[in-house]
């Protein structure tokens, strides 16, 4: 009976070996010509940079400790998955020799202590990753793994259990086979079977073992071969190269600056757009628009959630997910590349399925809302809605989270784009703004002639770029910082304080600076974000000309916005300036003793504080310290933080043209946020009688805040904090020294 279980054994693990080598291949193949139907995308930049990347990203797995457990949970699996490899090569000569061991390596003692330790540490890190799924079920939306294949990542991680147990069984067994052994050969696994196994069947035993785990290995293969959606598994193998040809070559992730529009995967000349073919499509249209590193993208995602655990919109009950997002079209791509892949005059003879599958719009009615998915079969039907697309508020929380570096918002608005440049099809409440950013250069359809309103009254004259006033300057050489004022700034009641206020510091503190006043016009954030990039390319252009007449060197600018595009996108028109945020210099003038706080006299004027990151200042510029170290400056300040700050921060909602697009679907971001921060100041101690304050750095985000707490307060009856700009409260404190 021995003796025919063997040879089965051997018969089925060869076998399957066969199978699942040639399936994985055929699959890579497909990978490879599926990804290859993107457009052009220049990432080879940098190759040293890159190289570096990858290994610390990898190797060190940088992204994944976000979620320090899981990370270092999944690291220990990831090198198990590595260093066991040598483990299945020895079960291969197990099959025939059970004393089998590999050549050189022999009986090395720290190769086979290091394996039963890495064995051991994978079996508890899986564990451990099993559990963190399996404590996942039943939370509905609250789940990150919400419409992840949850069936294919268990079996994944029920495969790499059962490679753990096998090698941990294989050890054992060996130290009852072998001669002139002693437990310090074996130092973890000796125990685990009972000794005095007779020698026949323990060589029985090591044969079967070591199929098994052929057999386990081998399937995953099979697995992976039939299927090539399944990024649970694939990413082991496209993460490295999606890493590499990653955005930025430095590591940092996808955010910051916008890629400029694409036409047949090559950027738009929007100088020249008479050179454009009549057909030719801006955006992303069709599936094969995406660059072959979106592709890659699609390939790579794990469906691990993070994404969309950290997405304002998902949490706030909208439809749109990242990794829905993200997960939807991947499906279409493998799902339509048979058809992009066979000759235009030989697909009317493919499968009506497949044709259909080919012809459906990326964007358009999903009937998402329907309890079960809609089918191809079923109709045509779109892959992403309307209300998917445009409830994104760009705020780079799902590119922060995510440990394999996929580029959710720079898909989604070559989506937008593709929608209002070539469809027209987009929220109609962004009529008024592009109308006014158009026709009056502001979003808020306001006259240029009042751009300088916000000065009067001030108790001292603001510097004009060549106004007549004799304080009044020629060009920007002459003083020290252009102060970019920004539309909310010029036009926004709540933001003039914060324009004023940023004014009088800089004149308190020596620094000279000059405003543009009517010769400013929108930076063309909204625009951009809401996919009107040509919009935004005759904004950029028009201030690009402006800035270098007027020899613009040095920016400091209130809005986190403003800065954005400023600092990361006007360099695409050709423009380099160092462009600093308010707080920024504030925090300098601070530490250079140039301004002083002052501590209130009365106990009562003492405040607790909590500071809101905007998206725009945190994850796409990374500056979070300046402002809190300017409010931990603040004598008389209580500063608390919210559970959420720092890369982490939650949204207000006003990004990605948010600001201008009602909010109807689900609850509002502002108002999930703003019980956040409410909760985090009655925790440090603010009372109904001293509700404390929420500081933020950005106009947008001061206006969303302030709406929710306005809301809070009419719906309890109780005083709302209030909503400051860090400079204003700096401020209040150096005019006490007065």
């Amino acid at each position: 009976m021995s003796d025919v279980a063997v040879m089965a054994a051997r018969v089925l693990a060869l076998a399957i070996s066969v199978v699942g080598v040639a399936l994985f291949v055929r699959a890579v193949r497909t990978i490879v010509r599926t990804v290859s139907l993107g457009g052009p995308a220049n990432r080879s930049d940098s190759p040293a940079r890159r190289w570096r990347t990858m290994v610390v990203e990898t190797i060190g797995h940088t992204r994944m400790l976000q979620r320090p457990w899981v990370g270092a949970a999944h690291w220990l699996v990831f090198v198990a998955f590595g260093a066991l490899f040598f483990t299945l090569v020895t079960a291969y000569g197990q099959l025939f020799d059970p004393r089998f061991v590999l050549p050189v390596i022999g009986h090395w003692k720290a190769y086979e202590w290091a394996a039963e330790l890495i064995a051991w540490a994978g079996l508890v890190a899986i564990g451990y990753l099993i559990y963190v799924r399996a404590s996942q079920r039943g939370r509905g939306r609250a789940s990150r793994f919400f419409g992840s294949h949850g069936g294919k990542g268990l079996y994944v991680e029920l495969t790499i259990l059962g490679i753990v147990v096998c090698v941990l069984l294989l050890r054992a067994l060996e130290s009852q086979l072998l001669a002139e052994t002693t437990r310090w050969d074996f130092p973890l696994t000796w125990f685990l079977l009972p000794s005095g196994i007779a020698t026949g069947a323990a060589e029985t035993a090591v044969v079967l073992i070591a199929a098994a785990k052929i057999v386990i290995s081998m399937a995953w293969f099979v697995v992976l071969g039939l299927d090539t959606t399944m990024g649970v598994a694939w990413h082991r193998f496209t993460v490295w190269p999606n890493i590499w040809f990653k955005r930025n070559a430095d590591g940092a992730p996808a955010l910051g600056a916008l890629p400029p529009v694409r036409a047949g995967g090559e950027p738009v000349d929007f100088s020249d757009l008479d050179a454009l073919d009549e057909d030719a499509s801006l955006g992303t249209a069709k599936i094969e628009d995406f660059t072959w590193k979106g592709l890659l993208d699609l390939t790579s995602c794990t469906e691990c959630g993070r994404c969309q655990d950290a997405c304002p919109a998902w949490a706030t009950d909208k439809p749109l997910s990242p990794k829905l997002f993200v997960m939807g079209l991947r499906d279409h791509a493998y799902a339509k590349a048979p058809f992009l892949l066979t000759p235009e005059d030989e697909r009317d003879a493919l499968p009506e399925a497949l044709r259909l599958e080919a012809s459906r719009p990326l964007v358009g009615p999903t009937g998402y809302a329907e309890p079960d998915p809609i089918s191809v079969q079923d109709g045509v039907v779109a892959v992403i809605d309307p209300d998917v697309l445009w409830s994104c508020t760009s705020c780079g929380a799902c590119v922060q989270a995510c440990p394999v570096d996929i580029e959710h918002v720079d898909h989604i608005v070559d989506l937008r784009r593709n929608q209002v440049l070539m469809e027209s099809e987009f929220p109609s409440q962004l009529n008024g703004m592009f109308k006014g950013l158009e026709s009056k250069g502001n979003p808020w359809n306001a006259s240029p002639r009042t751009r300088m309103d916000w000065a009067k009254d001030l108790p001292f004259h603001v510097p004009l770029v060549g106004g007549p006033h004799d304080e009044d300057v020629e060009d920007l050489s002459q003083v020290d910082y252009l102060f970019w004022v920004g539309c909310a700034g010029a036009y926004d009641d709540r933001a003039k304080k914060t324009t004023r206020a940023v004014a009088e510091l800089l004149q308190t503190a020596g620094v000279s600076y000059a405003v543009l006043g009517k010769g400013e016009t929108c930076t063309g954030d909204p625009a951009r974000r809401a996919g009107n990039e040509l919009v935004f390319q005759q904004l950029a252009a028009e201030n690009t000309e402006t800035l270098r007449e007027a020899k613009a060197t040095k920016v400091v600018a209130t809005c986190a916005h403003c800065l954005n595009s400023l600092k990361n996108e006007y360099p695409q028109l050709g423009l380099t300036m160092e462009v600093v945020h308010h707080t920024q210099l504030l925090n300098r003038l601070v530490r250079e003793g140039r301004l002083t706080p002052v501590a209130p006299a009365d106990d009562a004027e003492q405040r607790t504080i909590t500071y809101h990151d905007p998206c725009y200042l945190g994850r796409h510029n990374q500056v979070y310290e300046p402002p809190r170290e300017l409010l931990g400056a603040l004598p008389g300040t209580t500063v608390a933080e919210m559970p959420r700050s720092g890369k982490d921060s939650f949204c207000c909602g006003a990004g990605g043209a948010r600001m201008w697009m009602e909010e109807d679907l689900g609850t509002r971001i502002n108002a999930n946020r703003t019980e956040e921060a409410v909760a985090t100041l009655a925790a440090a101690g603010a009372t109904d009688a001293a509700p404390g304050a929420i500081a933020t750095g950005c106009p947008f985000c001061r206006t969303m805040l302030t709406d929710g707490t306005d809301a809070l307060a009419n719906g309890s009856g109780k005083p709302a904090p209030e909503v400051i700009d860090v400079a204003q409260l700096l401020l209040e404190s150096v005019r006490r020294g007065r």
